[in-house]
């Protein structure tokens, strides 16, 4: 654990706001100019022999053993991606971490690409037709800060996560296992904040924790490289089911897949924000979601950072995980999967030492996780839903014809 602590992925690839800021006055101007990040050179020649060594001490044979072994293995290909910031290297290990937009979807021939288009497509006409709709007010950064420390004393017990407004994140919003971070500056409406304390919260927030009360296992409090996907995949089954996502939510996913798209076909950082902010994205978020796409790549195109693919991917691999869990009479395997920070083979490869007791059940759940008939459900009827291709129907054609 001390090695991985040193490997700070989205901490490094961050970038000062100073830069966003920069920009956005050149923009302003009519003159916008190409942000030049400074790729400070990352020096993880020492992590990287401590991983090799610890790895040769690991018995692979082991579940558990394996388990770690991947674990520092992800961790390994991590830093040698922050060792080769802004090259063609560092696309291509990024590429093994988190995947391509062209990639095809687990159990489809569908590419990551082709999902994000037809979602947009999907909501387009639902945003056209006004049901996506800006809130009435929005509430301040330190007010929404208080109110979801409220939520959170209530989910986890007094003081044991806080809230904490962080006028530098990146992004809107962030978790460890002892906070969840809110950008500071920022507005966010009611609905915003039950879908991060959702997200960030009750999913990051709470593996997290869960992996830290491990009695042997406390590496699966780890967020490792290899466990990023099945984290924001359930993350965001979790919005899903709880009915907290919204279309503008759905859409900055898709956006940001079609923007990774555009950049590794060398649309550079202004073309970029350019595309969110046609899109309808304010020039801060803009500038920030652009920002998402090049932190580590290189602002001129072709080298960026693909780690936004994992979000349709991991929302289709977990929740077809979930319906399966269902469908084979495991339920325990959904409950599993919040033990730790871990990724989704773990819940099986792990089996035997969750039986054993070696791993140890998450204390941490979400509601909707602990509601097993209400889950189970929702996913039945989903898998019959989605068989139907509402793009061949007329809605004339949905009612059946009565004989009278």
């Amino acid at each position: 654990m001390a090695i991985a602590k040193k490997i700070r992925v989205l901490g490094t690839l961050s970038w000062p706001r100073h830069l966003l800021e920069t920009f956005l006055e050149g923009w302003r101007r009519g003159e916008p100019v190409l942000p030049e990040p400074v790729h400070e050179p990352a020096h993880h020649d020492e992590n990287l022999r401590a991983l090799a060594e610890l790895r040769k001490e690991i018995d692979e044979r082991d579940p558990i053993g394996r388990f770690l072994d991947d674990t520092a293995g992800s961790y390994a290909m991590a830093a040698r991606m922050l060792d080769v910031r802004g090259t063609s290297e560092f696309l291509e290990i990024g590429r093994a971490l988190y995947g391509m937009p062209r990639d095809p979807l687990p159990g489809s021939k569908l590419t990551h690409l082709d999902a994000a288009e037809q979602l947009l497509s999907a909501t387009a006409s639902l945003k056209d037709a006004g049901i996506q709709s800006e809130p009435d007010y929005l509430i301040g950064s330190l007010v929404a800060g208080v109110e979801m420390q409220a939520q959170l004393d209530a989910f986890f017990g007094e003081g044991v996560v806080r809230a904490v407004v962080d006028p530098d994140l990146g992004s809107r919003a962030a978790a460890g296992g002892t906070n969840v971070r809110i950008r500071g500056g920022t507005g966010f409406s009611r609905s915003e904040i039950a879908q991060l304390l959702e997200h960030e919260a009750y999913v990051h927030a709470a593996t997290a924790l869960n992996g830290r009360r491990q009695p042997v296992l406390t590496s699966m409090s780890l967020a490792s490289p290899r466990s990023t996907l099945t984290q924001e995949g359930l993350a965001t089954v979790a919005e899903l089911v709880t009915r907290t996502i919204d279309i503008a939510r759905l859409r900055r996913i898709a956006l940001r897949i079609k923007a990774i798209a555009m950049a590794l076909d060398g649309a550079n950082f202004i073309d970029v924000f350019r595309f969110f902010l046609e899109e309808g994205q304010s020039e801060d978020e803009s500038v920030r979601s652009a920002m998402r796409v090049f932190r580590g790549g290189d602002t001129r195109g072709k080298y960026v950072f693909t780690k936004d693919v994992v979000y349709v991917q991991g929302l289709v691999a977990v929740h077809t995980f979930l319906r399966k869990a269902i469908a084979s009479h495991r339920p325990v395997l959904i409950e599993r999967m919040f033990a730790g920070r871990i990724h989704l083979s773990d819940v099986l490869m792990l089996e035997e030492d969750f039986d054993s007791g070696l791993i140890a059940p998450p204390k941490y759940l979400p509601k909707w996780a602990r509601d097993l008939p209400t889950l189970a459900a929702y996913l039945a009827f989903a898998a019959v839903a989605y068989r139907i291709d509402v793009g061949t129907l007329e809605l004339e054609a949905i009612l059946p014809a009565v004989d009278l």
